[in-house]
């Protein structure tokens, strides 16, 4: 009778999965896409619109008295730094509040966050200001508030005429400075606004992967740099026109110095005051933040207090002051913005559009976090597109989240975007009612409140010795874009920034940490022998693990790394061998005692290593592309050739599939239960069990 042989089942067994036909999924797709219904259509509306799934849910006992303060307070701060942040956007300060009314009111109905606030940030008012200046010069306008020869700057030109008289013919009118200003800030906020729609669209939120969080602190602080350096003229009373190109900072600073002479001493006097008493009142802010239940309206006492002063004190008249000058009530009728400027603007634009939605994403994923709910970031980007698509029509520029009103509002007790509308409600009474009493308003206290505000970013100068000892390659890819976007411009500081964080990656990948394992006493544990302590080697079994993707870009550093660990690199030790071959031929051709000549031989030939196997440990390679394959082949069929066997343990699936697809087992992947292993001690036991066969057969041989 014959006996029936069981087979063993493998250890872990490939599930089988079945592709759906490619067509098949499009029809579904497809059908899915343009099947139209009364449930689809709600939920498409109350997708786009947010608003109408929170709202009827609104617990007003609850949630309307923190709602109601957190808005007003941040309404209170938002009217002077509005009209301060024109002067880095190049506009009258009119604009500066409407950007705040209508960004708030649609993030209000579009945006899922609760507590992020949108409106004016300094850093993309710095940004529109720059663009600006850029376009206002090429048109011919004169940056210049009192031309002076000691004013140095490479771009200015003869092209310059008096800003009162020239103007430029747009959308069928002339327009004049303050006009042409608007109309390049709108058609970059539309354009701005459109990318940002698009990248929701086609979900291409995932370029802010590539702004890493280094990169971003560098770029924001070399960004504060340049702010506070562009607005340090205003401080000084010094009448000198933005610096166009690269190296803002050092050309302000040097015009700055050069005209010192003419610094106005009550600016001067006016902003150590201003300063002093902001400065104050936000370290009483923070030192007792616990006890005070509401932030202190520092700016809005500063900003009354200073126009009461102006005013009264004829700072204008009798000490040539410069003030923020007649602020029109009401709005103006709105206008398409001018598309025959967009083609100039079109690059321009793409760095506004990405350090917007990244900053609004960013904060919005930030604040959901700390207080407990979720947000959609598509959504969250098409409500930042729209914030800048509706307002550009009605006169406004770019806009994003901005982390200190943000702060303001989860520490005021904001509980939904409740708050946003009575912060709009404050900037509108201002709109209609107020705006006019700002006429008195020095430049010097704008420029003082943008200053102020920046301290938080200043202050990151500090944290770069602790960020040093946590990373170096983090702390280097701040200092670099902190570097370059204060040094050489705004632009070219984001490009450089996310150009050298990515060639940080990609050189750790090229240059990744490699190791030879040892086994830990009597156990089925391999681990680094260099970090860790009382690890033996495997006798004549060299295990090495490459802590990296093996692609086409870091297979030579992975061939570089594996012949040194393991001191053979296979061509070099064939060519010895074949050398020695040759030698041993020419000895053995020469007339020698018989014994000696045969010992001379073989001492020349044989070359005894000291290991036998190679355990490639794959467990932290998570993938390979065809390279990294045919480089695995090639070690394969090179160490065999030197009589070295090598096998692969703690292979993902990725690794897997790549290699049977390129039928590196063979066919049928025949050879697959001879080289893959589940674990390196496998892998291990299998090269001692066939070492310890071979040997038995060699000296079976020789007798």
């Amino acid at each position: 009778m014959e006996e029936v042989t069981k087979v063993t089942p493998p250890l872990l067994e490939r599930r089988v999965r079945q592709r759906e036909p490619t067509v098949s999924v499009l029809k579904s797709k497809l059908k899915q896409g343009v099947n139209c219904s009364v449930p689809r259509v709600r939920s498409t509306l109350t997708g786009f619109f947010p608003v109408v799934r929170w709202l009827p849910k609104y617990k007003l006992r609850e949630y309307i008295w923190g709602d109601v303060m957190s808005g007003l307070i941040v309404g209170i701060i938002l009217v002077p730094q509005a009209i301060a942040y024109c002067l880095l956007a190049g506009v009258e300060p009119i604009y500066g509040l409407y950007t705040s009314f209508y960004a708030n009111i649609i993030y209000f109905l579009m945006g899922t966050s609760r507590h992020v606030s949108v409106g004016i940030f300094s850093l993309m008012s710095l940004m529109v200001g720059q663009v600006v200046d850029k376009h206002m010069f090429m048109a011919g306008f004169d940056l210049n508030e009192d031309p002076s020869p000691d004013v140095f700057n490479a771009t200015l030109g003869s092209n310059l005429t008096a800003g009162s008289l020239h103007s430029v013919e747009l959308m069928g009118q002339q327009c004049g400075k303050e006009c042409y200003a608007i109309s390049i800030a709108a058609a970059l906020t539309f354009l701005a606004g459109i990318y940002q729609v698009m990248m929701a669209v086609f979900r291409l939120g995932f370029v802010s992967v590539y702004l890493s969080a280094p990169m971003l602190d560098g770029f924001a602080t070399g960004a504060s740099f340049t702010i506070l350096t562009v607005q340090a003229k205003y401080l000084l009373g010094l009448k000198i026109p933005r610096h166009q190109g690269y190296g803002t900072v050092v050309v302000t600073w040097f015009n700055i110095f050069a005209n010192i002479h003419k610094t106005n001493l009550c600016d001067v006097i006016t902003s150590a005051i201003c300063i002093s008493i902001l400065v104050a009142g936000k370290e009483i802010q923070e030192r007792y933040k616990d006890r005070l239940k509401i932030p202190l309206p520092t700016e809005l006492v500063v900003v009354a207090g200073a126009t009461l002063a102006s005013h009264f004190g004829q700072l204008k008249s009798n000490y040539d002051s410069s003030v923020s000058g007649h602020i029109p009530t009401g709005f103006i009728p709105p206008q398409v913005p001018s598309f025959s400027l967009m083609p100039q603007l079109a690059l321009d634009t793409i760095p506004l559009a990405v350090i917007s939605f990244a900053f609004t994403v960013s904060l919005s994923e930030m604040f959901a976090k700390k207080n407990g709910y979720t947000v959609r970031p598509n959504q969250e980007m098409l409500a930042i597109g729209f914030c800048n698509i509706i307002p550009s029509f009605f006169h406004c520029f770019t806009t994003s989240a901005a982390l200190a009103k943000t702060m303001v509002k989860d520490s005021t007790g904001c509980q939904t975007q409740i708050s946003s509308l009575i912060s709009a409600v404050v900037v509108l009474l201002v709109l209609l009612f107020f705006a006019p009493f700002f006429y008195s308003l020095q430049k010097c206290v704008l420029a003082c409140i943008i200053i102020v505000s920046l301290r938080g970013a200043l202050r990151k100068f500090k944290d770069v010795p602790a960020k040093w000892r946590a990373s170096r390659s983090d702390a280097i890819v701040w200092l670099v874009a902190m570097s370059a976007t204060a040094l050489i411009s705004v632009e070219v500081g984001l490009l450089v920034g996310i150009v050298f964080s990515m060639s940080c990656v990609i050189f750790k990948t090229q240059n990744p940490k490699v190791s030879l394992l040892g086994r830990a006493n009597d156990t089925d544990l391999y681990e680094d022998m260099d970090e860790y302590k009382n690890l033996v080697p495997p006798p004549r079994v060299q295990i090495f693990r490459f802590q990296s993707p093996l692609y086409y870009a870091n297979k030579d550093s992975f061939l570089r790394s594996l012949y040194k660990a393991v001191g053979v690199e296979p061509f070099l030790e064939l060519t010895k061998r074949k050398k020695a071959e040759k030698k041993a031929k020419e000895f053995s051709s020469k007339p020698m005692n018989g014994d000696k000549n045969g010992e001379v031989v073989i001492g020349l030939v044989q070359r005894e290593l000291d290991f036998h196997t190679i355990v490639l440990d794959c467990s932290a390679i998570p993938f390979i592309d065809s390279t990294g394959m045919a480089t695995f082949k090639g070690l394969v069929k090179e160490y065999k050739e030197i009589g070295v066997s090598v096998l692969f343990a703690n292979c993902n699936t990725s690794v897997i599939d790549t290699l049977q697809k390129a039928q590196f087992f063979g066919k049928n992947d025949k050879d697959m239960s001879s080289l893959l292993y589940y674990t390196v001690h496998a892998a291990v036991l299998h090269a001692n069990s066939t070492s310890t066969v071979a040997e038995s057969r060699s000296e079976d041989s020789a007798v």
